[in-house]
């Protein structure tokens, strides 16, 4: 099959591990000829994003990827929200797709996937959503006028021609139903997951063991991991101050990311701790691994890809609770945080290490359920009906 992953309503980023990456890598592993369409919006630092110039290359993946530009007819601000695009009908017709995964349809320019798809009765058009009322829709222009009127009309007049269309979260499945009025029929879940494949199974106890070493921690010390981006909404400030409150010297805190300015100073200063390795910027293979080295995923603000990833790597957790986000929740590998709170979390972290049934419980949860469950080899199958 060729299939095209269209990233045209929102930034592409080569080398990281989002859904974007790691779908058409997944595809491409299962013998399918692979391309991805993008827009020229990327990260430019590994925190900011911004544009880069149109051109088509093959990514570390080895595939094609062809960034096209915005179009001229208004200013660039507008056109990034409209996106209209210079390119799209000519890439469909150069490569003639089986298979069209949009990840996300809100882009004017989705009546060139319409065209093609009127023009072609036997391709199949698949769509996820990455949008919920915590991420986007926060003002009343972006809700009223963008979602519910611009893109709406870009969700209606793709949803006859397309098979499913997958909410990445639950909450953005209601998303698909309350804002853009899809068809109930229509929507499934496909949930973000771990690399398996980027996951060393079998040299899980040496990984540990070398990784614990590096940071100068024990087999016996209980290591919590978080990390990602550091912003304030990610509430990585409380987590750092519980650990510097919770007076058990073998719980440990491991964290990774960069933090944004508003962040800075204060993620540098409560590193300063014992009990709190702070080791930066990870790549995806060194995630997993520290992963692998960790006994507890702690993440108490809003929700990122690594709850899945975490998750997905075996490991429970410990979620901020976000309607339409407990998709995370097995059957007992993770709590819920109730409150933005350092008292929560103490609360909780206490509980969990104290607790050592509830931890060996939650523990093979995460293993027996999460790592079937959020398996990016089963994912990408789901996203394209195999």
């Amino acid at each position: 099959m060729r299939i095209l992953h269209c990233c045209l309503a929102n930034f592409y980023i080569d080398g990281f591990s989002y859904q974007e990456n790691i779908l058409p890598r997944v595809h491409k592993n299962l013998g399918h000829d692979v391309e991805i369409l993008a827009s020229t919006e990327t990260y430019v630092t590994k925190t900011k994003l911004g544009y880069v110039e149109p051109r088509s290359y093959c990514n570390e993946d080895d595939i094609r990827v062809t960034r096209i530009p915005y179009s001229k007819l208004l200013p660039h601000s507008v056109m990034r929200k409209l996106r209209l695009y210079k390119g799209v009908k000519e890439k469909l017709e150069g490569f003639k797709p089986d298979i069209i995964f949009l990840h996300d349809f809100q882009f004017l320019d989705v009546k060139y996937i319409v065209r093609y798809a009127e023009e072609n009765p036997k391709v199949k058009v698949y769509a996820d959503c990455h949008t919920d009322f915590v991420n986007s829709a926060r003002n009343w222009v972006s809700k009223n006028i963008l979602h519910k009127i611009i893109y709406k009309r870009c969700a209606k007049k793709v949803e006859p021609y397309t098979t499913k269309f997958f909410g990445t979260l639950p909450a953005r499945s209601d998303f698909l139903k309350e804002v853009y009025n899809i068809p109930a029929e229509k929507i499934e879940l496909l949930p973000f997951g771990a690399e398996d494949d980027k996951i060393d199974w079998g040299a899980k106890d040496d990984i540990r063991r070398n990784v614990r070493k590096d940071l100068c921690l024990s087999e016996a010390d209980f290591v919590i991991i978080s990390g990602g981006k550091l912003d304030k909404r990610k509430n990585i400030h409380l987590l750092m101050k519980a650990i510097r409150e919770i007076d058990i010297n073998r719980v440990k805190l491991v964290l990774f990311g960069i933090p944004d300015s508003e962040m800075k100073e204060e993620v540098e200063q409560l590193a300063q701790h014992e009990s709190i390795r702070y080791v930066g910027w990870l790549n995806s293979e060194q995630i997993y691994n520290y992963f692998l080295a960790s006994d507890l995923a702690v993440f108490p603000g809003t929700h990122s890809v690594l709850w899945e990833q975490a998750t997905g790597s075996g490991l429970p957790g410990i979620f901020k609770r976000w309607k339409g986000f407990e998709h995370i929740d097995l059957g007992g590998n993770c709590l819920f945080l109730e409150t933005d709170s350092v008292k929560d979390l103490k609360n909780k972290i206490n509980r969990v290490f104290v607790n050592t049934e509830l931890f060996q419980h939650m523990k093979q949860t995460a293993f027996l359920k999460g790592v079937p469950h959020f398996a990016y080899a089963e994912i990408a199958k789901k996203a394209i009906d195999q």
